[in-house]
């Protein structure tokens, strides 16, 4: 039996997630329906102006005649609710308008959770049933064109204003459809944007803004939500602008301050599996577009080992992000997803092509407290006994203060990066060991 969501020991749910709000908007939503097929107009042709108009009047129209008890704000409430369930997108339009909003998590019909500044919260959003989230979702797709129904009960695709939707129901899902929505900036974020907010300090945007001219080949490590894409975006306005820089991802979500960018999407394949095209598959063509830099979204299959090869073979000043929990599992990683790829040599020749290609691992956690920060610069130095050797350049160590309030720190281990494409950079007019805080 469905029940009204109670935020408070002590006090009810507010007017709009109570039964009674959804009861009444149901019932005055099935009214409007009906009047819409009586007037027999092309409702699809209607501005957002003209839908709110006609909610208003046969909504007042609707509880005068049916004599339901709701004072004028109440009537307010479900009128802005009904306009946007006519024009928009229902119970989540104004989450999806809110830029402070990040992460849209819906768990089933009466679950709603947002994340803002990376801290999950609950919010008092509902919708009526399964039944009422599944046509919202329906509108969101349909400009996309993908299928969701019991034959493909899941959907990941990306929204036409740049974000990602990805859905589940049931049978998959067991308590109800689940809708989990990324949303991204308009305006990515630059290198100072990530200053501001505290994710770098000035040191580590100058060794990353030398690393990434110097076209040393980067990897940003780091969990789900910690902001890899958007360093990546950031990383990315270093890159001279005579250079042609190739984008590839699963979802596209990349969107880079730069001139001249080829942006590249893998497609899942149709009904039956027929026409998948891969990260892989994509990375490989992408070789015969005369890039200067690859820049692949998310390392996580067979592509690993194009990226490597491309990488070691004259593509230098590639990026990409992959999930790891450290630098040192990052290479792991690289290593477990070659193997899975069929890599045919010996661990020692994969450990030297890793070493060989991939110059810094840039690690970023999201913290308890929902910030985002640099926690590792890692250098790879090198291959020594079969082992990847690395030198970690500067660590987040952030220190309490007598009023228990917390500043951060990175700290420099006192190392000058051992690169050599950094070390051609030591000349008349540039002293990198003023430029390091060392």
């Amino acid at each position: 039996m469905t029940q009204a969501i109670e935020f408070s020991d002590n006090a009810p749910a507010p007017f709009p997630v109570s039964q009674e709000f959804q009861n009444i908007k149901e019932a005055a939503h099935e009214h409007l329906l009906t009047r819409i097929e009586e007037l027999g107009a092309e409702f699809g042709r209607w501005s957002r102006t003209a839908i709110q108009r006609f909610v208003d009047l046969e909504l007042e129209s609707f509880t005068r005649l049916r004599r339901i008890p709701i004072n004028e704000a109440e009537l307010r409430q479900i009128a802005e609710a009904l306009t946007k369930e006519l024009a928009g997108f229902g119970p989540i339009e104004d989450l999806l308008n809110d830029p402070a909003v990040e992460d849209i998590l819906v768990n089933g019909h009466l679950d709603v959770y947002v994340s803002r500044h990376g801290v999950l919260e609950r919010i008092p959003v509902r919708f009526t049933d399964s039944g009422h989230l599944l046509r919202i979702v329906r509108r969101i797709l349909a400009p996309i064109g993908r299928r969701l129904d019991e034959s493909n009960p899941m959907v990941d695709a990306r929204l036409p204003d740049g974000g990602r939707i990805n859905v589940v129901i049931p049978p998959l899902a067991l308590e109800g459809p689940v809708v989990s929505i990324r949303k991204f900036r308009k305006d990515p974020m630059t290198p100072a944007d990530l200053q501001g907010l505290g994710t770098m300090s000035p040191e580590i945007c100058d060794l990353l803004q030398a690393a990434v001219q110097a076209r040393c080949n980067i990897l940003v490590s780091g969990g789900t939500s910690s902001g890899k894409t958007s360093l990546l975006n950031a990383l990315a306005t270093f890159v001279p602008t005579t250079e042609r820089v190739i984008t590839i991802e699963d979802t596209a979500e990349l969107a880079l301050n730069h001139p001249h960018v080829v942006r590249l999407e893998s497609r899942p394949g149709g009904f039956e599996g027929t026409g998948v095209v891969s990260i892989r598959d994509l990375l490989r063509n992408s070789l015969r577009m005369r890039p200067d830099r690859i820049i692949v979204g998310e390392v996580r299959g067979g592509e690993v080992l194009e990226m490597l090869q491309a990488m070691s073979t004259g593509h230098d000043g590639s990026m990409g992000t992959i999930h790891a929990s450290s630098p040192r599992e990052c290479l792991y990683r690289l290593e477990m997803l070659a193997g899975f790829a069929g890599f045919q040599g010996s661990e020692a020749s994969l450990r030297r092509q890793i070493a060989n290609a991939i110059d810094f691992i840039v690690q970023i956690a999201r913290l308890s407290n929902g910030k985002r920060r640099i926690v590792s610069i890692t250098e790879i130095t090198g291959l020594g006994d079969n082992i990847i050797s690395t030198q970690e350049l500067y660590r987040h160590e952030p220190y309490v203060n007598p009023d228990g309030t917390e500043t951060d720190r990175w700290l420099s281990l006192g190392l000058l990066p051992h690169s050599p494409k950094l070390a051609r950079m030591r000349g008349p007019g540039f002293m990198l060991d003023d430029r390091f805080d060392v």
